[in-house]
């Protein structure tokens, strides 16, 4: 005769554990350690724009951005221009010497991107080798020479100079980084447009330069920021007041007799930063594609 073992039902607790109290502590004081950074890192440039619309006597020795009388003297002031010459004029210098900054690096950079990516030749580890070593060149180190160079070629006052370099792809950054993603593109696909019959020129053109848009996209966002915040190159080359560019014409503000006019030279800072911040915004979706998308080529 068998017998059943009785067990007695299992039966939860009357009450749950109770959780343990939630750490707010830690939380709040992440919070607020974050809060204060974001307070130290837009602190300049709200008060660079804030002050623009302040009165010069303001804003010297003031540390509050805000004021309680705003006004758009110092932007009229800005847009009438300086030393007869007109903001447009400066702005129009300063998009001309961007835009061909831009048109130079990208054609040159990618051109001896794809050379030195895809095409064999005769020292050509060496010649990348020392493309890299340049970029751990000084560039104040060349001053003297190029700008003796350019003396003696007449060259001083026009936009070669400023250009040349960029034409010869002496940019090594530009070159390194389309040749890093030229690298990473399949090279069956210039195998088969090989087969198909088509010269370096054809795989170039409709192979290579559609996949290579968003290092592209990343060179002309850097190339046309570089340029148009350029304070030096122009200083050197540009002496005549008409080909100022905007950063040149920053400093006609400041005069060490007199009085210097921080509210116009502010306002217009604040105009030569609307270009780069739209450059900025425009692209910089392409710019997020090519970071997100260059461990997926390949």
């Amino acid at each position: 005769m068998s017998t059943a073992v009785l067990t007695e039902p299992k039966t939860e607790p009357a009450e749950a554990t109770a959780a343990p109290p939630r750490r707010w502590t830690g939380s709040i004081g992440y919070h607020l350690g974050a809060l204060a950074v974001l307070v130290v890192v837009l602190y300049p440039g709200v008060w660079t724009i804030a002050s623009s619309f302040k009165d010069t006597s303001q804003i010297v020795g003031s540390a509050n951005p805000f004021t309680a009388s705003p006004n758009l003297d110092n932007f009229r002031t800005a847009l009438s221009g300086i030393a007869g010459i007109s903001f447009w004029r400066f702005f129009g210098n300063s998009l001309l010497l961007a835009v061909l900054s831009v048109a130079t690096v990208v054609v040159s950079s990618a051109l001896s991107a794809y050379a030195l990516a895809r095409i064999r030749f005769p020292g050509r580890d060496l010649w990348f080798a020392l493309m890299i070593g340049t970029m751990l060149v000084p560039a104040h180190v060349m001053l003297i020479p190029q700008y003796i160079v350019f003396q003696k070629a007449q060259l001083v006052n026009t936009l070669v100079p400023l250009l040349i370099g960029k034409v010869l792809a002496t940019d090594a950054f530009f070159v390194f980084l389309m040749v890093q993603f030229i690298r990473s593109m399949p090279r069956e696909l210039d195998e088969a447009a090989q087969v198909d019959g088509a010269g370096h020129g054809r795989i170039f053109w409709s192979i290579i330069l559609p996949l290579l848009r968003p290092a592209i996209v990343t060179s002309s966002i850097f190339a046309f920021i570089w340029s148009w915040n350029d304070f030096l190159g122009p200083l050197l080359y540009l002496k005549k007041p008409e080909m100022y560019t905007l950063p040149l014409a920053l400093r006609l503000y400041i005069d060490q007799t007199t009085t210097s006019d921080y509210g116009a030279q502010i306002a217009m800072a604040v105009l030569a930063l609307v270009p780069v911040m739209l450059m900025f915004f425009v692209f910089q979706r392409y710019l997020i594609e090519g970071v997100a998308t260059q461990g997926l080529k390949g």
